[in-house]
């Protein structure tokens, strides 16, 4: 089975973000990721994965200006030198990090997006990061969520990544955002798998713990599976109630968290 990756943005909030590593070791997880980490110093998170055996496995280009508003800037005309500066901070981290793959988020329609400086931006941050050895992901966000996002279906995320032509841009295919946005996640598993570079996972409408009702997480699991798909499904869920309170989720799904 895939392995799953805690996301330290959403789970184990209960501690402050540099402890969070080491609780989510504590609960079994091999892999973490998260939204971003400019705001600690590389040696500090570094020395967090080291010290429980960790792997970072994702995390997002800066977003531009998060606390305004902004949910990122790949698509935003005019803002092509901030976005190329953002690569370049993203890829030092990455590589201080042993992460290999890192979203791009596209922005807000309402903010000035244009799918001809997506694709650019996207085929610039594609061929700086080949050369680390890094894969760039994007993501459809369901606009429930996220009102105005630019990438919205899986369909579209398709069309961009052919537009763009690059090895390494792939597919972050975050099975809550396709229910909430289109439904048909067991057909859409098999669809782009041969896209699809990382997963993510929530139990709809609430973004809570996988379960087996909205979506039937046992049976997605097993889909992915028998893909042959062998990289990481980031836990980006929002725990109900206390995160280890709450994983009782990985039994009931017929999965291990390593």
């Amino acid at each position: 089975m895939p392995r799953f990756a805690a996301n330290l943005s959403l789970m184990f909030t209960e501690v402050p973000f540099l402890d969070r590593f080491e609780a989510a070791a504590a609960a079994g997880f091999k892999g973490v990721e998260f939204l971003f980490p400019y705001a600690f110093d590389i040696d500090d998170i570094r020395a967090r994965l080291d010290a429980h055996g960790l792997q970072v496995v994702l995390f997002n280009l800066p977003p531009g200006h998060w606390d305004e508003g902004e949910r990122g800037i790949t698509a935003l005309k005019g803002r092509e030198d901030e976005f190329a500066a953002g690569v370049d901070l993203a890829l030092r981290y990455a590589d201080a990090l042993g992460c290999p793959r890192v979203h791009a988020m596209a922005g807000l329609e309402p903010h000035g997006t244009d799918r001809d400086v997506y694709v650019r931006n996207l085929a610039l941050a594609a061929e700086w990061a080949r050369g680390e050895g890094v894969d760039v992901l994007i993501e459809p966000i369901n606009t429930f969520d996220m009102p105005g996002y630019f990438l919205t279906t899986t369909e579209q995320a398709r069309d961009v990544i052919a537009a763009v032509g690059a090895a390494n841009l792939g597919l972050q295919f975050d099975l809550y955002h396709r229910e909430r946005m289109q439904g048909g996640v067991m057909a859409a598993i098999s669809e782009f798998q041969a896209i699809t570079r990382h997963y993510q996972c929530a139990n709809p409408p609430d973004r809570s713990e996988p379960a087996c009702d909205v979506i039937d997480y046992a049976a997605v699991f097993r889909a992915i599976d028998a893909t042959g798909f062998d990289g990481w499904i980031g836990c980006e869920y929002r725990p109900k109630a206390a995160t280890v309170a709450g994983l009782g989720w990985p039994q009931a799904c017929g999965v291990t968290l390593g």
